[in-house]
């Protein structure tokens, strides 16, 4: 599960039709709706901040602007709220993103290139390293 900090403006088709799948699926775990992810980190920051409402509401409007259709009607609760996310966590998301384009957009990889990393509209960036929750591959 990946619930990118970045801005969903960011994302290649691929990734934003996945967060929205996986967004989905984080709601349904944080209303208690299933069984298994209930301990992924990905979660630890929304299970507090009941804001995933608002979350899927910016990948949606995403969706919008690409002409895509993403079903609103499936988003539940609050379409507010805010969360912190350090600096580095976005420029480690960003070298993330980087690695999946090279492999499967190398147009969308083109179009990123130079841009710096950006966050979701739900997040409020504040200096600091790598999220604890992240899962990185030295782990």
């Amino acid at each position: 599960m990946r619930l990118w900090s970045l801005h969903p403006s960011l994302l290649d088709r691929m990734a934003l039709v996945a967060v929205w799948r996986e967004g989905l699926l984080a709601q349904k775990v944080l209303l208690g709706l299933t069984k298994g992810y209930k301990h992924h980190p990905q979660l630890i920051r929304f299970r507090e901040s009941e804001a995933i409402g608002a979350y899927l509401a910016g990948i949606a409007d995403e969706a919008d602007a690409r002409g895509y259709r993403f079903d609103r009607s499936k988003i539940e609760g609050g379409r507010s709220g805010a969360i912190s996310v350090t600096r580095g966590q976005l420029e480690y998301e960003m070298e993330h993103l980087k690695r999946k384009l090279a492999v499967r957009d190398r147009k969308k990889l083109k179009e990123i290139a130079g841009v710096r990393p950006r966050a979701h509209p739900i997040f409020r960036v504040r200096s600091g390293d790598v999220e604890l929750w992240e899962k990185t591959p030295h782990e």
